[in-house]
């Protein structure tokens, strides 16, 4: 490997790393020594300025109707496969029209006791039209093996269509998939949720925190109707391990932590 191209990998490590810790913005491109720039400088009095109104954002729009339609749809789905047709037929996802090849709805145990939550498709899931099933998904299978979870998981993720440049999908885009996840969680039936990465964690558990300070701890997951709840630990994303491998250790810990209490006897009455 020549030096530029050990450079380049570390750039794209270090960014990772910084992506999946909850850092989404850089202020600057360069710094500035604010001390040195501002030692003869007498402050200015504040100036008054107009209130505005903030435009809204371009590609936000209100996604209530495609909610309402969603959940429609989500509630006649009996059972998997009525609802993986429903989420293919379903038009209200702008992924499904920005490039995406298909739907791409779950796999695994339709009893699993642990359903599994991703971000989104890739370009291998999008493909193929099954999730976690590239590089991050062979990582996540073995991973599953070794703490004796194999055919006891069903997995899926936020999202059903694969992001344009797979990017993190938005959290209007994860709200409008919402109804069919849930659907989903109602029909499988697990006793407990995995979730892989901050985009995960945050849509399924309305948190703000990065992964690094969510994962490994328990929480209770709440369906919008308040009638299913659940409890969920989120840890890191696979794909992160392929660019982080000494963070292995933090997500096989998580991984016995949750597998010991899946299988931990019920105590009730």
């Amino acid at each position: 490997m020549t030096q530029a191209a050990a450079l380049d990998r570390t750039a794209e490590s270090l960014l990772a790393f910084w992506a999946e810790a909850g850092v989404d913005a850089m202020l600057l491109d360069t710094p500035i020594d604010k001390i040195e720039a501002g030692k003869f400088v007498a402050p200015k009095p504040a100036e008054k300025k107009p209130l505005l109104v903030a435009a809204p954002k371009p590609g936000v729009s209100d996604i209530s109707a495609a909610v309402a339609q969603a959940r429609h749809l989500a509630a006649e789905a009996k059972d998997l496969d009525a609802l993986k047709a429903a989420i293919a037929g379903f038009d209200g996802c702008p992924l499904k029209f920005e490039g995406a090849r298909q739907s791409v709805f779950a796999r695994g145990a339709v009893d699993a006791p642990l359903l599994i939550i991703g971000e989104g498709p890739g370009p291998e899931e999008d493909a193929r039209g099954e999730p976690f099933i590239g590089d991050a998904g062979q990582l996540l299978d073995r991973m599953l093996g070794a703490a004796g979870l194999t055919d006891r998981v069903f997995i899926t993720n936020t999202v059903f269509w694969r992001p344009p440049g797979d990017r993190t999908p938005s959290l209007q885009e994860q709200q409008v998939c919402a109804p069919f996840l849930e659907r989903a969680i109602e029909l499988v039936a697990p006793k407990m949720l995995l979730l892989l990465g901050a985009p995960s964690a945050k849509a399924m558990l309305k948190r703000d925190e990065g992964i690094l300070s969510l994962r490994g701890r328990w929480f209770e997951w709440r369906s919008e109707s308040g009638h299913l709840e659940l409890p969920a630990m989120p840890t890191l994303h696979p794909a992160f391990l392929l660019w982080q491998p000494g963070a292995k250790k933090k997500a096989w810990s998580d991984l016995l932590t949750l597998t010991e209490r899946l299988d931990r006897p019920d105590r009730g009455a």
